[in-house]
């Protein structure tokens, strides 16, 4: 449980984060004359939302297997990810209308401070991002992947704002909507990164062949167990934070059917125990004197 407990601390990290700075860039915003700050505080409140949904996927995914849900309650984690590449596009179409409408109506340039405001802003968004991108490599978390990218796509809006409102101040009276203009392009990099999120999270739920690092490394520890002499086909499926996988493993095919059992247990047993994201393992034994008959798809070849 250790990856679930870092991924849920992180997320409370990502709720006080962007509530603080939906505060500080509203206000920025509102007393400053920057719409682009304002449809930026919009991105950091759809944040707090998106992370309040990545919590509850997190604390659901932790439930043990139970009798309806055998394989555990992982899947929930791509699932959450959709809802929130939801809100990313939510953001998106807010701002993006929002900064149409300020380009058609004429205001005051921005105030030269909101740009200290973004400046701070940069930089926390931006190591926000790392900071919560590590954990989530470290978890093994997708819907903790994709509220790292929540960060680094307010960092986003913010540096267009930064833009915008620099463009505004040095070149003066009818250059009053560049920081509009730069919110509105910012838009367009949010929808961007939210195809980057969903791909890999409809991979996770269409079990897609997206793992042959593992399996390699599958396939490696096996043929270090005594009495496997190799493995044929291997399938890996993600849910949550841990993988399941299907493996047939290669015995002599004159041992008993004890002694192949025991095989099974003792190769199951020890690739949980050396690569500990595997939940479940299901072991095929495959006599070898049969091996010419299996067939072999993907990159599943016999070792």
């Amino acid at each position: 449980m250790k990856n679930e407990n870092t991924a849920i601390q992180t997320i409370y990290f990502s709720i006080a984060a962007s509530t603080f700075l939906a505060i500080i860039k509203g206000l920025a915003g509102f007393f400053g004359n920057s719409y682009a700050l304002i449809a930026d505080a919009i991105e950091s409140t759809t944040d707090i939302f998106s992370s309040l949904l990545v919590l509850f996927g997190l604390k659901y995914a932790k439930r043990p297997a139970d009798e309806n849900h055998p394989y555990g309650h992982g899947k929930i984690e791509p699932l959450i990810t959709f809802l929130v590449v939801g809100f990313l596009l939510l953001s998106a179409t807010l701002i993006a209308y929002n900064s149409i409408q300020n380009i058609q109506t004429p205001h005051l340039p921005p105030k030269p401070w909101t740009l200290l405001i973004l400046g701070g802003i940069i930089i926390w968004k931006e190591t926000s991002f790392r900071l919560v991108l590590k954990k989530s490599i470290e978890t093994n978390s997708s819907s903790l992947k994709a509220d790292a990218w929540h960060h680094r796509s307010d960092a986003i809006t913010s540096v267009m704002a930064f833009v915008g409102i620099t463009i505004s101040l040095l070149l003066g009276d009818g250059y009053e909507t560049a920081d509009d203009w730069a919110a509105l392009f910012a838009a367009g990099f949010i929808v961007y990164n939210s195809y980057l999120i969903f791909r890999p999270a409809l991979g996770e739920v269409m079990d897609e062949h997206l793992y042959d690092d593992l399996i390699e490394e599958i396939r490696q520890v096996s043929i270090h167990v005594d009495g496997v002499l190799g493995t044929e086909k291997c399938f890996v499926r993600k849910a949550g934070t841990k993988y399941h996988v299907d493996l047939h493993a290669l015995v002599n095919g004159d041992i008993t059917v004890y002694e192949g059992h025991a095989i099974s247990h003792k190769l199951k047993d020890t690739l949980i125990r050396k690569i500990p994201n595997l939940e479940h393992v299901l072991i095929h034994i495959e006599p070898k004197s049969h091996t010419s008959n299996i067939s072999r798809t993907n990159s599943n070849k016999t070792y």
